[in-house]
């Protein structure tokens, strides 16, 4: 009977410790090439701009090594660094995923199989949404 007990809790910590793990954002999940939709400039900056009104098509690509490569119209332009973690938003003061790269901060509003909508951390709020 101690041994029964014995196996079920072990499986009950296993368990435990794999949901709290998959409930977070992992890195692997950005990691892809992200097509420029649209941006929207925030409430002191409104605006919105398209590859047809900025004249430029942009994609960025996330790698599993932790670096983002940016491209305008196809032509590398910019490759560093990224870091995905938890943190405050600037407005709501709740906790979210952020990620850091090109020297600015977002929070990731909307990750999954398609759409990547990404928010300025900080009182511009410009939203930035991409596809796959």
């Amino acid at each position: 009977m101690k041994r029964h007990f014995l196996l079920f809790i072990v499986f009950g910590l296993f368990s435990s410790a794999y949901s709290l793990e998959t409930k977070g954002l992992s890195a692997g999940s950005i990691v892809n090439t992200w097509i420029w939709e649209k941006s929207i400039g925030g409430t002191s900056n409104p605006y919105t701009a398209t590859p047809k009104t900025s004249g430029f098509n942009k994609k960025i690509v996330f790698t599993p090594e932790g670096r983002v490569i940016t491209y305008k119209n196809d032509v590398e332009i910019r490759n560093s660094t990224y870091q995905i973690e938890k943190g405050i938003g600037y407005f709501d003061h709740s906790e979210h995923d952020l990620i850091t790269f090109e020297g600015k901060t977002y929070i990731i509003e909307n990750l999954d199989n398609q759409n990547l909508t990404i928010v300025s951390n900080n009182q511009d709020a410009t939203r930035s949404i991409y596809k796959r």
